[in-house]
């Protein structure tokens, strides 16, 4: 009789999954056990404490596995979960930027009740919808459902098989596409947004799956090895396997598919400018920075090392995808007339330039893009912060005639939008500049010049739509139309005052960022 044995599992490593999930489902419990009254502060003082004791135990992890000058960089939970050095700094950075987004998602002062619907159940529209637009208390259920996406996008960065990271896919996705429906103003916008991000996610899962299913059969062709999803034999099927090249060719560009999706990246961008716009603005801003990090997370690790020898094959298709990218972002940032749709191109362009960094094939390119990928999310979670504030008697003012005039208005800021807008534009002395050198330069190093000149020329491009705001803030008469800017609340404003600080820093002084970066950029093989 054979004996079983159990898999050594490092419980040290899996903390940060497990105090998340641990606490979105304390949550649930609070949702149905805490009086209404008490739960606003309950659930927010939860989520965040869980957060920040994560990132502690991600911290801890890295003080224990990650030794200066040693080779022993790696750590593995099981065969489904690699904790290396790029697992503990994108959980790392997807924990910080959480904490940020929290502090904006908990924000209730800036108006009353907070940006979320008081009762999802309530017909948009209706006469009961409109009282609890002015009224009650926002839902608190957004706190556990926040948690669970957070907890599943660790996972999504440390899933070492696809199967796994499929299912993180499905853990962080399902909580925002009902995020995405909870505004409190414009319901309706706020459900058609939600019900597309949904439909399209839907595809691009079952895409990502059926990608799954002919890599594992591709994979069934090793001699002596049975078939398997996780990536050490995904690797070595690339370089041994005898099966037809067509099924990992396919299989790639249906995962990439699925992957690309969660990027933004054109052509499967079409879903962001809607969501960007209808989502609550927290949960856009989280969107934006949390969701990026978590699917670049999952690009790097399923090119740098399921595919890495079969770089030759997908470097091209995967280029012209950057290329394509960046041009549909910046051309049509530039007819945009609403602010957060503004920023949903702007964050497609962005998604085409962190994927030069992805194709660059040397640790440098990756040590740039998990650069940029944490100094945009600061960047972008400040400017959302921002947006949340400009309002008038209707909530927030995002079409962009409404910001003329706002520098004069309310120069303070105004005056923190314009370096947030120079900083995606790439100026010097911001971090946006700095970031688009990280992943430049190994690019170049790597005769990968066509996808810099694209790069470059379209940043050029995109710095229009971004100036064009800075002018119409400052440049023109305020008029009666001019929103005012809410003063923020203490949440809104420590989310503020990080994210402006991180540009600025990242711009300046980026070397500690940049070092800690290339330190972690080694993958488990």
């Amino acid at each position: 009789m054979n004996e079983l044995t159990l898999p050594s599992i490092d419980y040290t490593a899996l903390a940060p999954i497990l105090i998340l999930m641990g606490a979105a489902v304390i949550g649930v419990l609070v949702e149905a056990f805490v009086p209404r009254v008490y739960r606003h502060v309950t659930q927010l003082v939860l989520a965040l404490g869980s957060v920040l004791l994560a990132l502690l135990m991600v911290i801890r992890n890295a003080n224990l596995r990650i030794i200066d000058g040693s080779e022993e960089r790696v750590i593995t939970a099981g065969w489904t979960i690699a904790v290396d050095g790029p697992t503990l700094f994108l959980q790392g950075a997807i924990l910080v930027l959480a904490a940020m987004a929290l502090l904006l998602i908990g924000e209730r002062s800036v108006e009353r009740g907070g940006a979320f619907v008081a009762q999802a159940a309530v017909t948009a529209e209706s006469p009961e919808d409109r009282r609890q637009a002015e009224g009650r208390a926002g839902a608190t259920e957004v706190y556990p459902l926040t948690t669970f996406a957070i907890g599943g996008m660790l996972i999504f960065v440390a899933a070492n098989d696809l199967l796994t990271m499929f299912i993180a896919l499905e853990v962080f996705s399902l909580p925002l596409y009902l995020l995405c429906a909870l505004a409190r103003r414009r319901r309706l916008l706020s459900q058609e947004a939600a019900m597309k991000y949904f439909l399209l996610g839907a595809y691009a899962s079952a895409f990502f799956l059926f990608g799954v299913a002919l890599v594992y059969g591709f994979t069934a062709g090793i001699p002596g090895r049975p078939a398997n999803v996780d990536f050490a034999t995904i690797h070595a099927a690339v370089s041994e396997s005898p099966a037809s090249d067509l099924l990992l060719f396919a299989g790639m560009a249906l995962i990439a598919i699925g992957l690309l999706f969660k990027a933004a990246a054109a052509p499967f961008h079409v879903w962001t400018p809607d969501v960007y716009q209808g989502a609550p603005t927290p949960i856009t801003g989280f969107m934006a920075a949390c969701t990026k990090v978590a699917a670049f997370g999952a690009l790097l690790r399923v090119f740098h090392v399921a595919f890495a020898d079969a770089a030759w094959d997908f470097t091209p298709v995967l280029g012209a995808v950057a290329v394509l990218t960046m041009l549909v972002g910046a051309v049509l940032a530039v007819t945009q007339t609403d602010i957060k749709r503004l920023l949903a191109y702007s964050s497609i362009a962005n998604a085409g330039y962190l994927l030069v960094g992805v194709l660059a094939p040397t640790r440098d390119g990756l040590s740039g893009t998990m650069f940029y990928l944490v100094a945009y999310g600061f960047s972008v979670l400040a400017a959302f912060a921002v947006v949340t504030l400009v309002r008038d008697a209707d909530g927030e003012a995002t079409h962009l005639s409404r910001w003329a005039g706002l520098g004069k208005r309310s120069p303070f800021y105004a005056g923190i939008f314009t370096f947030i807008l120079l900083a995606f534009a790439g100026i010097p002395l911001t971090s946006g500049f700095v970031s688009k050198f990280a992943v430049f330069a190994p690019a170049l190093d790597a005769d990968q010049a066509w996808l810099v000149i694209a790069g470059v020329l379209t940043s050029m491009v995109l710095a229009f739509p971004y100036l064009r705001v800075v002018v119409m803030m400052w440049l023109s008469e305020p008029g009666d139309a001019t929103p005012t800017v809410t003063v923020p609340g203490g949440l809104t404003a420590a989310a503020l005052t990080i994210g402006v600080a991180a540009t600025l820093v990242l711009g300046v002084a980026p070397g500690p960022l940049l070092d800690l970066a290339n330190g972690a950029a080694e993958f488990v093989r």
